[in-house]
């Protein structure tokens, strides 16, 4: 069963604070010359399919995966929670973020962005409000959105001190492996990257290796940095990137980002010999897709347009991961090569 639509509003409004949803939300669309929060793109949110979260980048709606009945059960309880913990303070920006993360968990992607965009009018200052807005507006696949929020939160955090954030969903060990400052220019550089606009990725991805700081995060970095020089041609800097990482040191502190870890190994062998054998693949998973993106890729700017191709039809096939960024990528590039 689901969870019931619109709990937080209905707090809001009861508490005299609910200023309004989505900003450009059902309005007529307009031409605007430069995208900013302040300005964003109006979004597909009033013609998709009763039940949808977003178009694909193939046209096709996508609705929320189902989830195992125990994992759904911690999330709503999670969710119900995080609801009362706002409750007790409706204009709490802590308590705002949890609540759109613990809907995006339950894949209520607009749900999410909805409380995240009372988020920006109430705290319009808090970077973390368009950090987070800007991942799901990649999730639901609009992307100049995305760029738009990410790039306020660049200028927000201009001069502030990083700070770790809190796992939604902890990994085994308990331990955070990424900051604030991080998934900015990472999601940045993920939403540039799906635009096909790599020059722009790879300037975010260098900027996010600067703030790096563990290992994980090191590893997730590296690997969408290198895809992207590939892409572009940029083989030599390419090639030092790969040198510069010492992937036997990395492997023993990594706990979250095996895929990409995995996946740096295999460019790093293609340097010594041709790899005439790739890994099976099992897109049906977030590691799956992950990987498989990774191998697909690796067709691709090797020249292999059509392994590629089937590489990124069978993840897409595979339809209860279309949130996973290896997913997104993939449906990307299968809509590129459509219009080539």
């Amino acid at each position: 069963m689901r969870h019931r639509k619109l709990g937080p509003f209905a707090l809001l409004a009861g508490a005299g604070l609910l200023v309004g949803l989505v900003p450009g939300c059902g309005e007529e669309e307009r031409e605007v010359e430069e995208v900013t929060p302040d300005t964003l793109l109006p979004t597909v949110e009033a013609v998709l399919p009763e039940g949808a979260q977003a178009i694909s980048f193939l046209g096709e709606p996508l609705y929320p995966p189902d989830l195992p009945e125990e994992v759904r059960a911690r999330r709503n309880q999670q969710l119900e929670e995080a609801l009362a913990e706002l409750e007790q303070d409706p204009e709490s920006a802590d308590a705002l973020i949890w609540v759109g993360r613990r809907y995006a968990y339950l894949g209520e992607y607009r749900q999410a962005i909805q409380i995240f965009s009372l988020g920006v009018d109430f705290h319009p200052d808090d970077a973390r409000f368009y950090r987070h807005r800007g991942h799901r507006y990649i999730t639901v696949r609009e992307l100049d959105n995305a760029v738009a929020d990410f790039r306020k939160a660049v200028e927000l955090v201009e001069g502030v001190p990083d700070e770790v954030e809190p796992d939604g969903q902890p990994n085994p060990l308990g331990i955070p492996t990424s900051t604030l400052h991080f998934n900015i220019w990472y999601h940045l550089g993920l939403a540039h990257y799906l635009k096909g606009d790599f020059g722009a990725a790879a300037e975010a991805y260098h900027r996010c290796m600067e703030v790096s700081v563990h290992p994980d995060s090191q590893v997730a970095t590296a690997h969408w940095w290198y895809m992207t020089l590939r892409r572009m041609g940029r083989n030599e800097e390419a090639r030092d990137l790969m040198q510069s990482l010492d992937l036997e040191a990395l492997e023993s502190d990594v706990i979250e980002s095996g895929a990409y870890l995995d996946l740096l190994k295999l460019y790093a062998a293609s340097y010594e010999a041709p790899q005439e054998a790739l890994p099976p693949l099992d897109p049906a998973t977030l590691e799956g897709a992950t990987f498989g993106y990774g191998v697909g890729n690796f067709h691709l700017y090797n020249g292999r347009t059509e392994e590629a191709r089937e590489v990124f039809e069978r993840i897409v096939a595979a339809r209860d991961q279309w949130a996973a960024f290896g997913y997104i990528a993939a449906e990307a590039n299968l809509a590129r090569m459509e219009r080539e």
